[in-house]
């Protein structure tokens, strides 16, 4: 398994465009919300006998986000535990609008969806002029939200040695390049 720098550095190298990475700040998130909302669905209410530990309703969300957030926490700890954060947030999210009704649970969940995804196309189509990561390595379509996550914090100063090993390889993001520095192509 390739560690948080590989993946982190992979997933950059096709995102090197500050509009196209702009993008992404919108579409990822959305879509991530929009799988907790649609993975809200069905939900084993808490006090069954074979769920009774559980003190949630337990869904495909939780499931999914459940096993995404282990794996962020094996790529790293500090970073796991922000997008622990992020994914109780969508699946308490998600789980709210599941009880609002079917048209305001589908209707939301594939609006999100969909836009979220128009965002990424545009970025890439319009912009970036590659495919997106998750075309050459399905992993990408989980390393997304951590680079969103890990970019907003490089651009606040997180971590500089992780940025640098990043950018060492590819390039300097644009969105954070310095000025006057261009990305690698």
């Amino acid at each position: 398994m390739r560690n948080l720098t590989e993946q982190l550095t992979q997933y950059a190298a096709y995102h090197r465009d500050a509009r196209n990475i702009g993008t992404h700040f919108i579409g990822i998130p959305l879509i991530v919300l929009a799988l907790a909302v649609l993975l809200s669905r069905p939900a084993i209410a808490p006090g069954l006998p074979f769920v009774s530990f559980v003190p949630v309703a337990v869904s495909p969300a939780w499931l999914l986000f459940g096993a995404a957030t282990i794996y962020y926490l094996v790529l790293d700890v500090p970073l796991g535990l922000m997008m622990a954060v992020v994914s109780v947030a969508c699946v308490a999210f998600g789980a709210w609008l599941a009880q609002q009704g079917t048209a305001a649970w589908l209707g939301g969940g594939v609006a999100l969806f969909v836009i979220g995804w128009i965002f990424q196309f545009v970025g890439h189509i319009a912009w970036e002029h590659r495919k997106p990561a998750f075309v050459d390595d399905l992993i990408g379509l989980m390393i997304g939200p951590l680079f969103v996550l890990a970019e907003a914090l490089f651009s606040i100063g997180w971590r500089p040695a992780l940025r640098a090993a990043i950018e060492a390889k590819v390039g300097p993001t644009r969105i954070n390049a310095p000025r006057g520095q261009q990305a690698r192509p």
